[in-house]
């Protein structure tokens, strides 16, 4: 029996950086009045928030260094942690890694540092234009390629093939399984009465540690068919 529903965004309820649509919003009211229901996100719960269009969810952001509540009706932030990465060390290898594999042209910034620490490798840059971003690497083919090999320079990081055009980098100690087993216990769940929805299960996907690690899941191939999906948890 299943009491905890847990969402990935991006390519599981949206398309990238994309707002929730009609069905799916209707979708995620039915569930809520059956299931708590749990937002497990790559990136920031500010961010996640907005492109909800403000839907009245917990989020945990940043694998698990974040989380938000509405509390009198109101988003606030709970809890954050911080980590502080070697930006020269970050700098120096990823441009490395561009001269290697060709991706020396990009727009805006070749790293992105973020507040919380972790870091984001966008191979065609901060500033790429979202057309740009959805054609660069659909079957991230490309990062797979390189995949590996980014492991092994950054061992000290859970290293995610993120969003459709980058890696994601943060300690290892920070995934959505993790991240959702302590918000688990915090709110007295238990792992068999988990359900996670997501898209990317395979090695290096920001869901992968949900199945390495043997959490019960949904795998999404085309957000527009989620509430299809997952109409037989309403019956």
């Amino acid at each position: 029996m299943k009491r905890l529903i847990c969402f990935d965004l991006d390519g599981t309820l949206t398309q990238h950086r994309s707002a929730l649509e009609a069905p799916t919003r209707e979708m995620l009211d039915k569930l809520g009045r059956k299931y708590k229901i749990l937002m497990v996100g790559a990136g920031n719960c500010p961010r996640i928030y907005a492109q909800m269009g403000e839907y009245p969810i917990d989020i945990v952001g940043n694998y698990g260094m974040q989380e938000s509540k509405i509390i009198d009706g109101k988003f606030e932030i709970v809890r954050t942690s911080k980590s502080y990465p070697d930006k020269d060390y970050f700098l120096k290898t990823t441009d490395m890694l561009r001269k290697k594999y060709g991706y020396t042209k990009y727009a805006g910034e070749p790293v992105e540092f973020h507040e919380s620490g972790m870091v984001t490798f966008p191979l065609i840059g901060t500033k790429a234009v979202i057309e740009d971003k959805l054609t660069f690497d659909p079957d991230r083919s490309k990062r797979r390629a390189m995949y590996r090999e980014v492991l092994e320079l950054f061992p000290e990081y859970s290293v995610y093939i993120g969003g459709t055009s980058s890696f994601d980098f943060a300690e290892k100690k920070y995934n959505k399984y993790d991240a959702i087993m302590t918000y688990a216990a915090e709110n007295g769940y238990k792992k068999d009465e988990i359900l996670y929805v997501g898209d990317d299960f395979a090695d290096g996907g920001g869901d992968s540690h949900v199945r390495i690690y043997g959490m019960d899941y949904v795998e999404i191939t085309d957000y527009r068919k989620t509430p299809e999906m997952l109409a037989y948890l309403l019956d």
